[in-house]
């Protein structure tokens, strides 16, 4: 009988893939389409109610989320450093929190019809990862670290969480001046009411604020073991303190004051504005220990 022999790009020989390399590849390459299974369902659920849909999505979303993990725990175990080390695995990442924080907020407050708007970045997030997806073995031993791994995803929770709060205060501005205007489309009428659509946005806002908190004591936690020269002043912690701060206000001022309504959602949609500038501006504009390659 033959022997196969593989070859790398360069033309040397290598190894052939073992069977986790196998799962994980197949993973990779399956996970866009239950990606799109999960947001055909909601969306047939919610623009056909098609009772088939509405049986089975919810099933189907923890199914791929659990099919989800496995791929990514295979990939730490496989290249032996949490999957955070490119944009591309990033952008895996940022597609399982965001299945896995609107499963949650889905499961707390057994509102079922908003997945299809939700679910739709996630998806096109999890195909550019899969179609560009680097392999990685060599790199910065910092990466390498188990913590740093449970601090990126649970901070990664954090702000999805986060970002869903802010998609439901959107679409609660946009009911409450549609009813204010006395304008009513086939869309607005099939969204949950006003009620509704702030419970979800608490949830969400509630859920993010606890993962943002424990991703800050890990992160504290880890830094002096990491690096031997640091600031607490660190931009990028300053600008998460300050997002901490303002999510912790509304939830104090809801829970003390009353506040409530179109009050509370302008609120978060402000703190999500500066969450993103915390993200994005602050990484570019400032020199950081968390820019690491």
């Amino acid at each position: 009988m033959p022997v196969r022999v593989y070859f790398s790009n360069d033309g040397r020989p290598q190894k052939p893939p073992n069977g986790a390399e196998l799962i994980n590849d197949f993973l990779n390459g399956f996970l866009p389409l239950l990606y799109g299974g999960a947001v055909w369902l909601y969306a047939k659920a919610f623009f056909s109610d098609a009772m088939f849909a509405k049986k089975i999505k919810t099933a189907f979303l923890f199914t791929m989320i659990g099919f989800h993990a496995v791929y990514l725990l295979l990939r730490t175990a496989q290249f032996r450093h949490p999957p955070i080390t490119t944009i591309f695995e990033i952008m895996s990442l940022i597609a399982f929190s965001v299945a896995l924080a609107y499963a949650v907020t889905e499961s707390l407050t057994k509102v079922k019809n908003t997945g299809y708007f939700i679910l739709i970045p996630a998806f096109f997030f999890q195909l550019i990862s899969s179609l560009f997806i680097q392999d990685l073995k060599e790199v910065n031993p910092i990466l390498r670290s188990n913590l740093l791994g449970v601090h990126v995803s649970t901070a990664l929770l954090g702000y999805t969480a986060i970002t869903i709060s802010a998609g439901y205060g959107f679409l609660y501005l946009m009911l409450y001046h549609n009813i204010k205007s006395n304008r009513f489309g086939v869309i607005y009428s099939k969204l949950p009411n006003l009620e509704i659509l702030e419970r979800m946005s608490f949830v969400s806002t509630v859920l993010g604020f606890l993962l943002i908190s424990v991703a800050m004591v890990i992160g504290l936690v880890w830094l002096p073991k990491a690096f031997d020269s640091f600031s607490y002043f660190d931009a990028k912690l300053v600008g998460t303190l300050i997002v901490w701060g303002l999510y912790g206000m509304g939830l104090v001022a809801k829970r003390m004051f009353g506040w409530q309504g179109r009050k509370i959602m302008v609120l978060s949609l402000a703190a999500f504005v500066i969450a993103i500038f915390s993200l994005t501006a602050i990484n570019l504009l400032f020199s950081s220990f968390h820019n690491f390659s």
